[in-house]
């Protein structure tokens, strides 16, 4: 037969072997989707592992303006008009090689984590192919 007892903030349930015999009535909620890069209102999940620390390093508020702007770029190639966010996101990530060095490196090697990185890899790749395609017709 089984019972509970309460120990101070805990509860003991102890079972019989009867008990485990029986399926499990508990049926659980669907697990929730973590959010991605891009939240459903469309705005940035700015807490999304896909980031790696980026958004929360010493060159924090320099990505976050330049992601925040090639996001949300109405310009024509898109994020054309956040070569300067980039720019001073650069000259901070240069500050700390030691830091940023190896995510650098990963980026370069394509390593990524799952699909969101993807995602972001290549709306990233499509920002640089349109700025060098901008600089070029200039």
């Amino acid at each position: 037969m089984s019972y509970c007892r309460k120990d101070g903030k805990d509860t003991i349930i102890f079972v019989t072997k009867e008990d485990h015999d029986v399926p499990s009535s508990i049926q659980l909620p669907e697990p929730e989707r973590p959010a991605g890069i891009i939240l459903p209102d469309g705005s940035i999940n700015w807490n999304c592992p896909c980031l790696g620390g980026m958004a929360t390093g010493p060159c924090g508020i320099e990505f976050r303006e330049a992601f925040s702007c090639f996001h949300y770029s109405k310009a024509d190639p898109k994020g054309s008009d956040c070569l300067d966010s980039f720019s001073s996101m650069q000259e901070c990530m240069k500050k700390y090689p030691t830091l940023y060095a190896s995510h650098s490196k990963d980026l370069e090697d394509g390593k990524y984590l799952d699909e969101e990185d993807e995602e972001l890899e290549k709306e990233e790749n499509n920002f640089h192919k349109d700025v060098l395609k901008n600089q070029q017709q200039k």
